[in-house]
């Protein structure tokens, strides 16, 4: 089967001008020929502008730290100098909060985005994935392109000839984007460090060539024979301005975070400090024993004798802190970064007592819903490069970019149908196809409610429907 393809690519090569030449080429139309020669002059110039390893040494270098950011703040790891305005930075110090919105905006995003399979796979490269763990692979891919957006896929072949695909974070890989094609001119990518952060094997990637440099050994290389750099970018929601995306994780998410740590570390210590309403006591004989601290503090009925004179003491304690402020405060800061994220304040926890409906919800989610579909179109589009190159390098051939328009993907749908939604869904159905015989199929089904049935089934057209009626 993989012989029959090969023949079936090098016969589309042939028509369409792809590389390498074939025996007989002065037969070939001078069209062809011309855009042999156009293409190949065409990675010339591209060869003669390569920026080098240096620069992209200083590129990631530039960048890295604000990767890490994000990943610190996803993995709740990133504290925030303490502010000693009211209170002592070394009480602060001692009260740090840990909020997880980030991560629940990332993560409410990437468990949405749910790869099923490549359409019109006619160069199989759904194989290629199904050999590389694909579960894993598409969802590490999808949370590391939301968290530092875009990722890298390292591709390369293993001792059995097999293709591999090896998922890097935009914190240790870069490069030079093409922004026709979203691939890379040249790429570079820090495969291992050692437990300082140092890289001990960086990576630089040509067109014809991928070489290698250990820290502690000799420099080598590896042939490329695709002509494309084995090094893939998976972008979210790139731009003119930014090609390599944008963070899921954004700066107005990440202030609203820290407004509200910084509240839960005002409203705890003040709950420390002010548990107990503070009691005070006016007109205390001097030479009276003094009363222990803690009983003062939480002793419900003290006892307090008159003097010697008969005078006897005023008794008193002061209103205790309302919660309230903070409580308000922290709502605020929670609508702010709902509203950043597309989520709502049910999904941070702010947990109504009228329980919303299941339209009221689905409408609540209508940005995270925009922001998903997005977000599968860009993503989409990466996986569709890896698809291509990765087929590249397993047939050793230059394929033509034409021949890959085809091949499209496939997700899963963002919300999970449920029984209210199968109704509206099978009525629709029932009426478009009564109007338009044979409209809405199985495989359309399938899209709009993730359930996978009978994939041949056909609507049922009555006689005398045909006509809409």
């Amino acid at each position: 089967m993989r012989k029959n393809k090969k023949f079936k690519i090098f016969r589309n090569c042939q028509r369409w001008g792809g590389y390498p030449l074939p025996n007989g080429s002065a037969e070939l139309h001078a069209v062809t020929v011309h855009f042999f020669s156009r293409q190949i002059s065409r990675r010339k110039e591209t060869e003669l502008e390569l920026r080098g390893i240096d620069y992209l040494r200083r590129k990631l270098e530039s960048c890295r730290l604000r990767v890490n950011l994000r990943y610190k703040h996803y993995a709740m790891k990133y504290y925030e100098a303490p502010i000693g305005i009211t209170i002592p930075p070394n009480i602060r110090a001692q009260y740090r909060s840990t909020l997880g919105w980030a991560a629940k905006g990332v993560d409410s995003l990437a468990d949405r985005l749910i790869f099923r399979e490549f359409a019109n796979d006619d160069f199989e490269v759904m194989e290629i994935f199904n050999r590389n763990n694909p579960d894993i692979f598409f969802d590490s891919t999808i949370l590391s392109a939301l968290i530092g957006s875009c990722s890298f896929i390292y591709i390369s072949k293993d001792e059995d000839d097999e293709v591999r695909l090896q998922v890097i974070e935009s914190s240790n890989a870069t490069g030079v984007i093409d922004p026709i094609t979203g691939l890379l001119v040249e790429g570079y990518a820090v495969l291992a460090r050692d437990d300082y952060g140092r890289a001990t094997l960086e990576a630089y990637f040509e067109p014809n060539a991928t070489h290698f440099i250990p820290k502690d050994g000799q420099t080598y290389s590896i042939s490329n024979p695709t002509n494309i750099p084995l090094l893939v970018p998976v972008i979210h929601r790139p731009d003119a301005v930014r090609p390599f995306g944008r963070s899921r994780i954004t700066r107005a998410g990440m202030y609203y975070q820290k407004y509200a740590k910084r509240t839960l570390e005002r409203a705890d210590i003040t709950a420390e400090f002010y548990s107990w309403p503070q009691k005070y006591i006016l007109g205390l004989d001097p030479d009276a024993e003094p009363l222990e601290k803690w009983q003062a503090t939480v002793s419900s009925l003290l006892t307090i004798s008159a003097s010697d004179n008969g005078e006897k003491p005023n008794v008193g304690q002061f209103s205790t802190a309302s919660m309230s402020p903070f409580t308000e405060q922290l709502r605020t800061a929670a609508a702010g970064f709902a509203g950043e994220m597309g989520l709502t304040l049910d999904d941070l926890g702010f947990v109504s007592d009228n329980p919303s409906s299941v339209e009221a919800i689905k409408a609540s989610h209508e940005n995270l819903r925009l922001a998903g579909r997005k977000a599968q179109r860009s993503l989409g589009a990466g996986f569709l490069n890896v698809a291509y190159v990765a087929a590249c390098l397993r047939d050793e051939f230059y394929y033509v970019r034409s021949e890959f328009v085809r091949t499209t993907v496939k997700w899963e749908p963002l919300f999970e149908a449920d029984a209210n939604m199968m109704t509206m869904i099978g009525d629709g159905a029932l009426k478009l196809n009564q109007a338009l015989p044979g409209y809405i199929n199985a495989e359309t089904i399938r899209d709009l409610t993730g359930i996978a049935g009978d994939m041949s089934a056909v609507p049922i057209v009555n006689e005398g429907e045909s006509d809409g009626t």
